[in-house]
């Protein structure tokens, strides 16, 4: 994701995790953007949220955001299972992902 974002010129950070994340907002940094949450529970990707910026929208950097995470769970054998409404939606218009679906899950 950050080479893709670092491409339209933004700055990027990780953070590990929930403490991560605090610890660099409380330090005075301020995200433009979040990216998307999501955890391995053994072969599958839980993904729990994606937002982008109001100021952001309407540029395809959500689609772009869950495009990568679905080939990056592709790519690494994973199955996916949405929490996410946003990524639902994006799975239900886009066939093509219906293979990476968590056999517990339906769109």
């Amino acid at each position: 994701f950050g080479m893709l974002l670092r491409s339209w010129g933004m700055e990027v950070a990780d953070a590990a995790g929930v403490a991560e994340a605090r610890a660099a907002v409380g330090a005075g940094w301020m995200p433009d953007l979040v990216l998307t949450d999501y955890r391995l529970d053994g072969g599958v990707m839980r993904v729990f949220h994606t937002e982008v910026a109001p100021t952001l929208e309407g540029r395809g950097i959500a689609a772009a955001l869950v495009r990568a995470a679905l080939d990056y769970a592709a790519a690494n054998g994973l199955k996916v299972a949405p929490q996410c409404s946003y990524v639902r939606a994006y799975m239900r218009r886009h066939p093509d992902t219906h293979g990476l679906l968590a056999s517990d899950v339906s769109l």
